[in-house]
């Protein structure tokens, strides 16, 4: 009798847990709201979604867009710096509110965590020295590739180079890294988006770093943890608004040199 005492208390006790936690997921923009201050994961080692400047400031896409939705949503900002590999991590453990880190939205992703609506585009390339005779994944044999670890453009060089022989491929836990590693000849070709491409080539100009082929192009969200209705319908929102007015567009050509794809915008 006892034990079956004490059993119900516990699965009593587990139960109320889960309660209050699905409760609390499910207000997360209300906890927000009364922090008056929003946790939002960047990348600013992956320019020029998110970087550091000559004068030491946190600028970029991500910094932008995330700065517009603090102020819309009428809280403080608190930039959490990620790297592409914990973006994930950060957010399920609660590090961050929302993650805006040039966040690709992929299957594999929505089985583990929900996204807003897409407010840009991430394009994936290979780039390589200019004078390297490559337009294709064929073409890579014999080659190795940097790439950052857990990221699309590691998902779609993987999937693109199976089954070529001789492609090596190196991965590397964050963007800087990756970067570093093509600017300073530890291997000639990336794959990335075209904009990392422009730094690295901005970094050793002797490189002559170019893209060589585009791979695929994935919209990308506001990253978000699940059962969070509130939040995310804010979400959704900011973004349709910010788009209809032109802000998201106007902070993406201001760093991209052109405007958001018409599929984006509608």
């Amino acid at each position: 009798m006892k034990l079956t005492r004490h059993l119900f208390f516990a699965l009593a006790a587990l139960s109320l847990a889960a309660g209050a936690t699905a409760a609390h997921a499910a207000n997360s923009l209300d906890t927000i709201k009364q922090r008056k201050t929003i946790l939002v994961a960047v990348d600013i080692g992956a320019p020029p979604y998110g970087m550091i400047d000559d004068q030491a400031r946190q600028v970029g896409s991500d910094v932008e867009a995330a700065k517009l939705l603090a102020q819309d949503l009428g809280v403080a900002l608190q930039i959490v710096p990620v790297t592409g590999p914990n973006r994930v991590p950060f957010l399920l453990s609660r590090k961050a509110d929302v993650v805006m880190a040039s966040f690709s939205i992929t299957e594999d992703r929505k089985k583990v965590i929900d996204f807003s609506e897409p407010y840009g585009v991430v394009p994936i390339v290979v780039g390589g020295p200019a004078s390297a005779k490559v337009t294709s994944f064929a073409d890579l044999s014999g080659k190795t590739i940097a790439v950052t670890r857990g990221t699309t453009s590691d998902q779609e060089l993987t999937r693109g180079s199976k089954g070529i022989p001789g492609v090596g491929i190196v991965r590397y836990e964050d963007d800087a890294t990756t970067n570093t590693a093509v600017a300073t000849g530890q291997q000639d070709f990336i794959a990335t988006p075209p904009s990392v491409i422009s730094a690295v080539k901005k970094a050793n100009p002797s490189r002559d770093i170019v893209p060589k082929f585009a791979v695929k192009a994935y919209p990308y969200g506001i990253g978000l943890r699940k059962n969070e209705p509130e939040l995310k319908a804010w979400l959704d929102g900011w973004v349709k608004t910010n788009l209809k007015n032109g802000n998201l567009n106007e902070i993406y050509k201001r760093y991209f040199g052109m405007p958001l794809p018409p599929e984006v915008l509608q």
